[in-house]
């Protein structure tokens, strides 16, 4: 049963990493519902491995064309230019230095808190309450934001506070692609600006994390190092893991052409309500925290 059970996970990853509706949150209730053991912090680490090689993939053009415009930068002497901020630096310049930046925050506090967001943050009464809120605060940015500034035109501060509102997707329920775009939206970018950035600052942070995972889940001792558990052997996992790419591409596709013309309503109501029936689960001991 570890593979057709990692390979659901990783459907479930796949499905729900991207939309702003939080991957952790659902591999976490899933598995309480089915009687599935917690697959951890790591197995969702490295599948997350899987949906960030669909964003290289899908974004290839874009992310060819910024790294190689940022390398010329640092080189004038070899034909490019030095950017020179925000008015004069050329735009892929910029969304560089921005994705460098923006990932600071998350890189961080992912550090020096892991145990924490291991262990603590996994409870079910904080995935239930961080789907409500961060739910609302996605539709309240998205009716609010005026939606008018195309990515070419991210500044430095807007920059940086997109990669707080990213940090906060440590905490599980909150949503990666949630938080970045509710912050992108509230401070005016159109919703396919918003998710294009949100998916650019992810790549390092996600990878990052997911090779720093991969390494621990061989290297940490069980009943030793916190959250020490992978969940399900290598071989289920990286079943799971191309899962996780497959269906992670499709649903990068379907979304972007999506915001083009329609709003994250759907997403605020499902949030709310998959928050509101977890609680339920909880108060009446369904489920346990």
């Amino acid at each position: 049963m570890d593979f057709l059970q990692a390979i659901i996970l990783g459907l479930i990853q796949g499905l729900t990493e991207f939309l702003p509706i939080s991957s952790s949150a659902h591999l976490r209730i899933f598995g309480d519902l089915v009687g599935w053991d917690d697959p951890g912090a790591t197995f969702t680490a490295i599948t997350q491995l899987g949906t960030e090689t669909a964003v290289l993939i899908y974004f290839w053009k874009d992310i060819t064309r910024i790294i190689g415009k940022w390398f010329r930068s640092l080189f004038p002497g070899g034909g490019g230019k030095r950017s020179t901020g925000v008015q004069k630096g050329d735009p892929d310049v910029r969304l560089g230095w921005l994705v460098i930046i923006g990932t600071v925050p998350i890189v961080l506090v992912g550090f020096f808190f892991q145990d924490t967001i291991r262990t603590t943050l996994r409870s079910l009464w904080i995935v239930a309450i961080v789907l409500i809120v961060f739910g609302l605060l996605l539709w309240l940015a998205d009716w609010l934001g005026r939606r008018t500034k195309p990515i070419e035109q991210m500044s430095y501060r807007d920059g940086i506070l997109i990669g707080l509102a990213q940090m906060l997707a440590l905490i599980p329920g909150v949503s990666r692609s949630g938080a970045s775009i509710s912050a992108g939206l509230a401070l005016g970018y159109t919703r396919p600006a918003a998710a294009r950035f949100a998916f650019l600052l992810a790549i390092p942070a996600v990878f990052g994390s997911g090779l720093y995972e991969t390494y621990t889940a061989f290297t940490c001792e069980p009943g030793v190092d916190a959250g020490c558990t992978v969940g399900y052997g290598l071989g289920p996992t990286i079943a799971a893991t191309v899962v996780a790419f497959v269906v992670g591409y499709a649903v990068i596709a379907f979304l972007m052409r999506y915001l083009e013309t329609r709003s994250f309503l759907p997403f605020v109501i499902y949030r709310i309500l998959l928050g509101g029936t977890l609680i339920v689960l909880l108060s009446t001991g369904v489920l346990q925290p």
